[in-house]
């Protein structure tokens, strides 16, 4: 793999994998290590526009081991459908990622039950189907991951629907962890801190990251992240490499949630 930034697994040569909101984002990096460590990826996300922009500009060396799949996680029978289609395909599934995720950042009072039910559905129902409709076609051994978020630990004002849905990730994710062990599936989750995306947007809103130095040293590990320190968590956590891990929350914040801060 060259200078990959990835890490190099060997054993995800012929696995299949199934990421969702694999279009942009972590997503997308996570699907090009598992690409690169020679895996077929089975790809969902609900934007046409950027699963166009990623075939062409990240995916087109792959076009062979990656199917893109349009599908609204906010509804639970596209979900089904999408899970259905997958398998059909596949036949097998040896990972899943759960990565998609929507936030809500308003004021109580303005926010409407929709939008509260929306995030809710996207980030923390759709996970828990993802689950329900390939578990079929998830072979013995096999591994998840749900993408949470330190937001699940610690908050910033406005964003009740998001902390709620992925503080509800650590919670679905050792409760799958404990029901599907007679399965030998494990499930383990990841919370990202400060992970900066902006080069893995679709093509209009991808720009270089405007980062000042105070925000890389706020942080014990120096940076700010990126998508690639996700994805090669992601790799460890569906590898054999850690075959002793289920139930577990990952934390991948650079050392944030554990930095005590008083103002002077």
């Amino acid at each position: 793999m060259g200078n990959s930034p990835f890490l190099s697994i060997t054993e995800f040569e012929g696995k299949n994998v199934v990421v969702t909101g694999a279009a942009q984002g972590i997503g997308l990096v996570t699907a090009l290590s598992f690409l690169e460590n020679g895996a077929k990826v089975f790809a969902i996300d609900k934007d046409r526009e950027a699963i166009e922009d990623a075939s062409q500009d990240f995916f087109d060396k792959f076009k062979d081991r990656i199917t893109f799949f349009e599908c609204d996680l906010a509804d639970a029978k596209e979900i089904e459908l999408v899970c259905q289609k997958i398998g059909d395909v596949a036949g097998k599934i040896d990972v899943l990622v759960n990565n998609a995720g929507i936030g809500s950042t308003k004021w109580i009072e303005e926010r409407s039950v929709d939008e509260w039910d929306e995030v809710i559905n996207v980030n923390l129902r759709a996970p828990y189907l993802m689950v329900k409709f390939l578990l079929p076609y998830l072979k013995e051994g096999a591994s998840i991951v749900n993408i949470a978020s330190t937001r699940a630990l610690m908050s910033e004002p406005n964003t009740e629907p998001y902390s709620a849905s992925k503080g509800g990730i650590l919670a679905l994710t050792h409760s799958l962890a404990i029901s599907l062990s007679s399965r030998k599936i494990r499930v383990n989750a990841i919370s990202p801190g400060w992970i900066e995306t902006s080069r893995y947007k679709k093509r209009k809103y991808r720009r270089e990251p405007e980062l000042r130095e105070v925000d890389h040293l706020q942080h014990p590990a120096g940076r700010v992240g990126v998508p690639e320190d996700i994805a090669n968590a992601i790799l460890f956590l569906s590898s054999e490499k850690s075959s002793f891990i289920t139930g577990t929350n990952l934390i991948v914040d650079g050392g944030m949630t554990v930095k005590m801060i008083y103002e002077e």
